[in-house]
């Protein structure tokens, strides 16, 4: 072979050689990696899960916020939303002595409002509101919040709040549901329900107020709070409070009072200044620490505020008239009160002045002479002859709302403050004051119930009295006996006519007082004897109208009505009522110096005591009781209810000394004893009963009636 051919052949093939074993470390850390990569797969799968569901929760999120972004009205529109008015009460000079309702008093902006009420707010619940990572939520305070309320009580939602001021803005707005009265029965329950505080309710809260932070600007969210948070008793937004609180403007109220408006937040109906003055002195002495620390006053500034804390404005320190605020809104038209939509002013009659000296006979008499443990209640009206009354005291407390007035509720039966009605009636028909009749045994025989004998508080009788005795000191079978001569159905007529409208006993006995009546009928009756004979009905509304409002929609000027007996008449039965007053069972009640005439009355086992009387001024009545009509001990029309009538009109004559009474002519002597059943002929010739012509039907028969009587 050739050289050639040799070079051409194919090279040999290099020996194959086994590969090398792998070590034992490289094969283990094969082995951990699977093992790290199986550990780990989980995590892979939840991480890949979780940045997804992450990633649509955001775009839902985003979504809502777009969403109620897009739907919230203008700010301005969101500033007042009561879904009822409310009803400023005036006393008789103009100034506001109650409010009842969801007051409102006015809008106040975050520009407008005081720069300290400003700062407290900001300082007290979201010092990082103006910050600008503050996107409608304090992430961190409401973490810290949540960590304490799962401390305290295992919750994390359940406790102390942590919502910033948009948060809070926003449950306000309830999420933009508005009030329905067909879903909610009541506004107190539509606002429970939007703080019911669940965890989606946090999340929607947090949506809300976002939404309102890509809406508004802080400026307006600030404005609507500053206007609808709830501050205690009635008053909506912080203008209300402030005019309620202290009678000033938001944008007048200093340092203490702005700290004072701001701690209110915490706890608006514990906090609330006219029940919790101390409380709300203490909190805002919390806040003035905080303004401080914020850099928002200086410490000395700060220093001052809590050693000259804010105090009441004399309207709301003083809340006199709380009986007759409630009286006033019960009787009231309903839809411009109880249930008025719209912003309501009233004028009244109330007297603070007379209220007050009201409250202060009532709280005299039974610290003085009261036992502690004694449950006995009292009431007290005063009013003029006209009918406008002047105080209401419906109990023993007298700083209260709602509370039940038994001045105006409690039905009790009268005794003998009804025995002048009787009296009335026969002055009427020809009797004089001077007139005998004798206070002798009877029985009546009583269709339905057999034989009836009456008998007297002091078990004997004072064989012939004058009427004028007979009603100064309460003999009861005189009064039986005229009521039965002068026909007990005019008598019930009369006391009726009067304004006596509570169902009168058909029987012998209503002469006695054995009939239901309130004080304040009882009241306005004799405030008929006072004016002259004429009814009253009882009022305490003088005007009503619309907060802004030039003319009033409803006036009234008196609540004199028409005449029941003559002028001559009411001045003789005034004239034995000054009897009962100076020589009767109503001496207890005499002020030194002033003319006055009364009626003491008290029922049987003493369950009731009652004094009503009058100067030529006012007309005040008195009952005491107990609640559960259990008897007094030791008590008559006599005694403690003397005392309050006398501690009342000593307080008012004091600052007003009344007139003389109009007596009228003194009888020139008296004449022969009556007869038992019916009337006999007077020395003169019995004069025609003086009434106002009546074109009701009811008036045509009583007009027949006393013309029959009388001989006419």
């Amino acid at each position: 072979m050739t050289q050639k051919s040799k070079s051409l052949r194919a090279p040999k093939r290099a020996k194959r050689t086994k590969p090398a074993k792998p070590s034992n470390g490289a094969g283990n850390g094969r082995i951990r990696s699977a093992l790290l990569r199986m550990i780990l797969f989980p995590f892979w799968l939840v991480w890949a899960f979780a940045w997804r569901v992450s990633v649509v929760i955001a775009l839902l999120i985003v979504g809502a916020v777009l969403y109620f972004a897009a739907t919230l009205p203008p700010a301005v529109d969101l500033v007042d939303g009561r879904a009822k008015g409310s009803v400023t009460l005036l006393d008789k000079d103009g100034q506001v002595f109650a409010w009842r309702g969801d007051q409102f008093g006015g809008i106040v902006t975050a520009q407008s409002v005081s720069p300290y009420l400003h700062d407290a707010i900001i300082a007290t619940e979201d010092k990082r509101f103006y910050a600008p990572y503050h996107i409608g939520i304090d992430f961190y305070a409401t973490g810290a919040a949540m960590v304490r309320n799962y401390r305290r009580g295992g919750n994390p939602l359940s406790g102390a709040g942590g919502s910033s001021i948009t948060q809070q803005t926003a449950k306000l707005l309830c999420f933009g549901q508005p009030f329905d009265p067909d879903i909610h029965e009541s506004e107190a329950a539509y606002e429970r329900d939007c703080r019911r505080t669940t965890l989606w309710r946090k999340i929607k809260e947090a949506t809300y107020a976002m939404a309102m932070e890509a809406r508004y600007s802080k400026q307006e969210i600030l404005t609507i709070y500053l206007n609808r948070a709830f501050l205690g008793a009635g008053a909506r937004g912080f203008e209300a409070a402030s005019q309620r609180y202290f009678g000033l403007s938001a944008t007048e109220v200093d340092a203490a009072q702005s700290a004072m408006l701001a701690g209110l937040l915490k706890a608006p109906s514990r906090l609330a200044p006219t029940s919790n003055l101390s409380g709300a002195q203490d909190r805002a002495d919390v806040v003035l620490t905080l303004m401080a620390e914020q850099g928002y006053i200086s410490t000395g500034e700060a220093e001052f505020a809590k050693v000259k804390p804010a105090e009441l404005s004399p309207a709301a320190a003083a809340k006199a008239g709380g009986y007759f605020a409630d009286w006033v809104m019960a009787s009231g038209p309903e839809y411009f009160t109880r249930n008025t939509t719209e912003d309501v002013i009233i004028r009244t009659t109330l007297d603070p002045a007379i209220q007050r000296m009201a409250e202060q006979a009532v709280t005299t008499v039974f610290a003085e002479k009261v036992s502690p443990s004694s449950k006995a209640q009292a009431a007290v009206v005063v009013m003029s002859a006209d009918g406008a009354v002047r105080a209401m005291v419906g109990g023993r407390t007298s700083q209260v709302a709602g509370a039940f007035n038994r001045a105006i509720q409690a039905k009790r039966q009268t005794g003998s403050v009804f025995k002048p009605f009787v009296y009335a009636t026969a002055l009427e028909l020809g009797y004089g004051p001077m007139d005998m009749i004798r206070d002798e045994p009877i029985t009546l025989q009583v269709p339905g119930s057999g034989p009836w004998t009456p008998t007297n508080y002091t078990d004997d009788f004072k064989g012939n009295v004058t009427l004028t005795r007979a009603l100064a000191e309460s003999i009861n079978i005189p009064a039986v006996k005229l009521s039965e001569s002068v026909n007990r159905d005019l008598v019930r007529q009369v006391a009726q006519d009067f304004g006596i409208q509570s169902d009168i006993a058909p029987g012998p006995a209503l002469a006695l007082g054995v009939s239901e009546s309130t004080l304040l009928e009882m009241t306005g009756a004799y405030a008929g004897i006072l004016n002259g004979g004429s009814s009253v009905t009882p009022y305490g509304l003088v005007s009503l109208g619309f907060q802004g409002d030039a003319e009033p929609m409803v006036e009234q000027t008196t609540g004199i009505g028409e005449r029941v007996i003559s002028t001559v008449s009411a001045q003789a039965l005034t004239r034995m009522m000054v009897a009962v007053m100076e020589q009767g069972t109503g001496q207890r009640a005499r002020v030194d110096g002033v003319q006055a005439a009364g009626k003491t009355g008290t029922t049987q086992a003493a369950r009731d005591a009652w004094f009503i009387g009058f100067t030529s001024d006012h007309v005040v009545g008195v009952w005491m009781g107990n609640d559960d009509n259990t008897p007094l001990r030791k008590v008559t029309g006599g005694s403690l209810p003397a005392d309050i009538w006398r501690e009342v009109i000593t307080r008012i004559t004091a600052q007003n000394p009344p007139a003389p009474l109009n007596l009228g002519a003194e009888p020139a002597r008296p004449v022969a004893t009556r007869p038992a059943q019916q009337p006999a002929p007077a020395p003169q010739p019995a004069p025609t009963p003086q009434r106002t012509p009546s074109n009701d039907i009811e008036g045509f028969i009583l007009d027949t009636l006393l013309g029959v009587l009388t001989g006419n």
